[in-house]
């Protein structure tokens, strides 16, 4: 049966289930539509139906959570601050509104801890880590609480299991102090099973119109959050039984592919996204198209960056925009036009992001080798024999600095890895580490990871450590923090 046809006649059987119906927490046909409209990114039908449910039936506490839903996921598209500062007042509104309903419900502490959840990711995008820490410490108390009430209500899973990961991930800085004074801790490996099991059992379950959700969430840590290898072949499996109606199906297999080298898959999958008026507007699978055609170094990957600095209303990702726009001047070898662009990293955009600190490290540090550009380039877009075949033509005594001495040797080594030559990638790492340790560039200290990683795999566990202690104990790179806590999830591996 296709899966929308066996949606449709689970909505009925699920208005007839206890767990869902009762008292306010109506679950109903006219909600769970909606709910799936939302997860289509087709916010504004999804608008239409719960208005309708309003009218129906005002008292539904069901409703103040799907509106919840309609904010986060418009926040998540629209990447505005200004937004995000207009609409955060709802979330208090919401809540009190659930607060007076059936409390022998499971939707009871549930819908309280989801709002919670939804505001503090979206809060800690714009760097407002405290509160967020406050809001998912609270969305764990009531998950857990509601896990003790109703052990058979797998939805909490989902929650416990995406916070689990979040928490054991972080690197140290100040999310993981403020979660700390809540004692809160979490384990990367038990939230990657609870989400796993989850996914793998709620098709089967009468659960199963909240699988698209799971499956987002999951497709996000295995990717941003764990970084795990298994996360382009899981989220492919996974997504697959999700209607091609979903412009958020675009999204999250075009992100897998971008992010683990299936540039050519990621560009297909975005050209031939679902378009048009029902669906939410979102600018950020423009730039992510961008990005994938500008790492086979297609020039025309500047018409997507145009597109989305046009309908971007949001801060994020346009100090990058313009960052992969002056790479492209660059390439071209069109020195105005690439100093044009670097003023507008410096100028313009936000750094919340990730993407967009980079950027403007990067716009600090002295002008890109092109060769060694290309090379980059070539790799992040899974172009493993055209990028060696640039690196071949040169050797490390070619290049000047020792920037690119130590980057062209980390290169090499990244190649090499992915090709499967493990004792060539482990001498090109050793290089880049002796060349480079003591600069402020990032290069030596991921280096010492995936020497880590690579002795991990071969079951040699005591070098491995010693490349994960090295890692830790180099200071004042780029990507400090996140580069550490790789290597201390890499020592609970083996035993460190």
């Amino acid at each position: 049966m296709p899966l929308r046809l066996f949606r449709l006649s689970l909505l009925f059987l699920i208005t007839l289930l206890p767990f869902v119906a009762a008292a306010n927490f109506d679950f109903n046909a006219n909600c769970v539509r909606a709910y799936q409209n939302i997860f289509e990114l087709k916010l504004n039908s999804a608008r239409q139906l719960i208005a309708a449910e309003k009218k129906a039936r005002p008292q539904n506490a069901i409703i103040p959570l799907l509106e919840n839903y309609v904010d986060y996921f418009y926040l998540l598209t629209t990447e505005s601050k200004a937004e995000f500062e207009r609409l955060e007042g709802n979330k208090s509104i919401r809540l009190d509104q659930i607060n007076g309903d059936d409390k022998n419900s499971p939707y009871y502490l549930y819908a309280q801890a989801e709002i919670n959840l939804q505001w503090a990711l979206i809060r800690s995008r714009y760097g407002a880590y405290f509160a967020a820490s406050r809001e998912i410490n609270r969305a764990n108390g009531l998950l857990k609480d509601n896990q003790k009430k109703f052990p058979n209500f797998h939805l909490n899973t989902k929650g416990l299991g995406l916070i689990n990961v979040v928490i054991g991930a972080l690197p140290d800085g100040f999310m993981k102090s403020a979660l700390s004074t809540f004692g809160l801790k979490g384990d990367v490996q038990t939230g990657l099973g609870q989400l796993d099991k989850l996914a793998e059992n709620l098709p089967k379950s009468t659960y199963e119109p909240f699988y698209e959700e799971v499956i987002f969430y999951y497709a996000y840590i295995l990717s941003d959050v764990a970084k795990s290898p298994q996360a382009y072949a899981k989220t492919m499996k996974y997504t697959a039984r999700i209607s091609d109606s979903s412009l958020l199906k675009t999204y999250m297999q075009a992100y897998v592919c971008a992010r683990n080298g299936k540039s050519e898959e990621a560009i297909s999958i975005l050209e031939a996204r679902p378009k048009g008026a029902a669906y939410q507007p979102f600018a950020y699978l423009d730039y992510l198209l961008g990005v994938v055609k500008l790492n086979r170094l297609d020039p025309k990957a500047s018409a997507s960056f145009d597109q989305f600095l046009q309908s971007n209303k949001g801060v994020n990702y346009i100090k990058d925009t313009y960052l992969h726009l002056a790479w492209i001047s660059l390439l071209k070898n069109d020195t105005a036009d690439y100093n044009s662009f670097i003023y507008k990293v410096k100028n313009s955009g936000a750094t919340y992001a990730e993407k967009d600190k980079q950027a403007l490290n990067e716009v600090n540090a002295p002008v890109p080798n092109v060769l060694l550009l290309k090379a980059r380039l070539l790799y992040d877009g899974g172009y493993l024999s055209k990028s060696l075949g640039i690196l071949q033509e040169s050797k490390v005594d070619d290049f000047r600095t020792g920037k690119d001495k130590t980057e062209y040797a980390y290169r090499l080594g990244r190649i090499n890895d992915d090709l499967g030559k493990d004792d060539i990638a482990l001498a090109n790492y050793q290089t880049a580490i002796n060349l480079g340790k003591g600069l402020k560039y990032y290069y030596a200290a991921k280096a010492a990871v995936l020497m880590g990683v690579i002795y991990e795999k071969k079951r040699n566990f005591a070098k491995a450590k010693a490349y994960f202690n090295l890692a830790i104990g180099m200071k004042g790179h780029d990507y400090e923090n996140s580069i550490e806590n790789e290597a201390k999830q890499g020592l609970k591996r083996v035993g460190g």
